[in-house]
């Protein structure tokens, strides 16, 4: 998918509550909703892993502080023509990149393992 394509679905989400985040991601039409929804779920998950298995997200505010989609890899194909000619074809990709954070301070000994 495009990057241009996906920034529509990533511009919509920045600066949200993650729960907030997730359900206009669940709402959203648009295909890339569904693969920003798998890197928000997944960037959650990595913030509790750095916390360690004692605490849950669900207790701090977390919120999407950065969001952007760059370009990727240009994948070069090319289609047939008439009159023995070729048409190429782009299939465009992109990386996106979602950071997470809180907006609750840390307890200090969770802190230095988070940070």
């Amino acid at each position: 998918m495009s990057a241009r394509k996906m920034r529509l679905v990533v511009d919509l989400i920045r600066g949200k509550q993650v729960d907030e985040a997730l359900n206009i991601l669940r709402f959203t039409k648009k295909e890339a909703a569904t693969w920003v929804e798998k890197v928000l779920l997944s960037a959650v998950a990595n913030w509790e892993n750095k916390l360690g298995n004692t605490e849950n997200a669900d207790d701090y505010k977390l919120y999407v502080s950065e969001a952007f989609s760059d370009d990727g890899v240009m994948l070069k194909r090319f289609r047939p023509a008439p009159h023995g000619r070729a048409h190429r074809i782009r299939k465009r990709t992109n990386h996106v990149t979602l950071v997470v954070a809180n907006r609750v301070k840390l307890p200090a000994e969770l802190e230095e393992t988070a940070g």
